[in-house]
């Protein structure tokens, strides 16, 4: 019983309200099989968090959050099985949050250094990835699996 206890109160922590340190509006656009928005979105992170709420039409249309879970309004799961439900189980567990961040992903495999930020191409059998971060957008298209994410600056 009090290991049964313990692990309710880790899993119903995931979940739990976080203060975060870094607080930013972009223009969010994902186009996946099961999950399609582009709109305002706002990006909040701490080291170990980080929180995407979209909104549509000035309502909140889905939150995910991100620590050692991924959470959605449809319930907490681990990275793996939420890449396999929304994205495409081939990324590594990392994936979207090295995204929202704008960080390298596949261990800055193939990765070249712009002017104000960096590009990837990874292409394998299961994959087909253009990754692009700069100052202004990160980009993340994989035509194999037909996964599009775009984070702007939102304009002042």
């Amino acid at each position: 019983m009090k290991y049964f206890l313990i692990l309710l109160l880790v899993l119903f922590s995931a979940c739990s309200i976080k203060n975060y340190q870094h607080t930013s509006a972009k223009i969010v656009t994902i186009k996946s099989p099961k999950l399609k928005f582009s709109d305002i979105g706002y990006l909040r992170h701490t080291e170990d968090a980080i929180e995407l709420e979209l909104f549509v039409a000035g309502h909140v249309y889905k939150r995910i959050h991100i620590n050692h879970l991924i959470c959605v309004d449809e319930g907490c799961m681990s990275k793996n099985s939420f890449n396999a439900e929304y994205l495409s189980w081939a990324y590594p567990s990392s994936l979207l949050q090295n995204i929202l961040l704008g960080r390298a992903i596949y261990n800055g495999k193939n990765s070249l250094k712009k002017d104000n930020g960096f590009i990837q191409n990874i292409k394998t059998s299961d994959v087909d990835i253009k990754y692009r971060v700069n100052s202004q957008e990160i980009y993340f298209k994989d035509k194999k699996n037909h996964i599009l994410i775009k984070i702007k600056e939102l304009n002042r």
